[in-house]
């Protein structure tokens, strides 16, 4: 008994006409991707030029944000964070262009999700850096101010009050990000809540001495001045 090929050459030519038909959007895509890439890089080094011409890693090296990283165990270098964000973000732009001509819209639409939420991604990296920034301004103003009045505790209430911002900013972060912001919410609130017990407490335990101080010296002017 014979082998009938007729019964193969349909499905084959079938097959052939829709591999002829698809290649040309094949070749577009990897086309439209490998310029995207080429376009990535391109950008992604404009991007540390001009970081690097502006000097702001060295304004952050003076302005101690590295240091804080660096405490966490990140290496910071602002130029190369950027260029990496821009360089990816022109990928996935040259991936949506390459699945859009391919007609996979289901991963053309979860790129789409993708480059949108990249705005957040650099509003919380800028979150951060700015909460760093203003904890160690608002730490060096209240060590002053603590030191200048003649106060016990000046390294600590400097230090709380760095790292109140540092929390709340890091906190802020998340939410920009939206990672469990009912959850980050209810930890802010539970911070303050905590913050301003243990001020009170803080208060109430350890300053009465200074309160009474204050009081009788109060006290002694008024009756001097009569």
């Amino acid at each position: 008994m014979l082998f009938d090929t007729t019964l193969l050459q349909a499905p084959l030519l079938e097959l052939w006409s829709t591999i002829v038909a698809f290649l040309p959007n094949v070749i577009g895509a990897v086309i439209v991707f490998v310029v995207g890439i080429l376009i990535a890089v391109v950008f992604r080094q404009v991007v540390m030029r001009i970081i690097a011409l502006l000097r702001i890693d060295d304004l952050a090296e003076k302005l101690e944000i590295k240091k804080q990283f660096e405490r966490m165990g990140i290496r910071l270098h602002i130029g190369s964070l950027l260029g990496w964000i821009v360089k990816w973000f022109f990928i996935i732009v040259a991936l949506i262009a390459a699945t859009d001509i391919l007609g996979w819209n289901e991963v053309t639409d979860y790129l789409k999700q993708v480059v949108l939420f990249v705005p957040n991604v650099i509003i919380a990296v800028i979150i951060l850096l700015a909460g760093i920034l203003l904890g160690n301004f608002v730490q060096n103003v209240v060590r002053s101010a603590v030191e200048a009045a003649e106060l016990a505790s000046a390294q600590f209430l400097s230090a709380l009050a760095k790292w109140s911002i540092l929390v709340f900013s890091f906190m802020a972060a998340l939410v920009q990000l939206q990672i469990a912001p009912d959850l980050i919410r209810t930890l802010f609130t539970g911070l303050v809540f905590m913050i301003a017990l243990a001020g009170g407490l803080a208060f109430g335990l350890g300053g009465k001495e200074h309160a009474s101080q204050m009081l009788s010296r109060l006290k002694k002017e008024i009756s001097s001045e009569k």
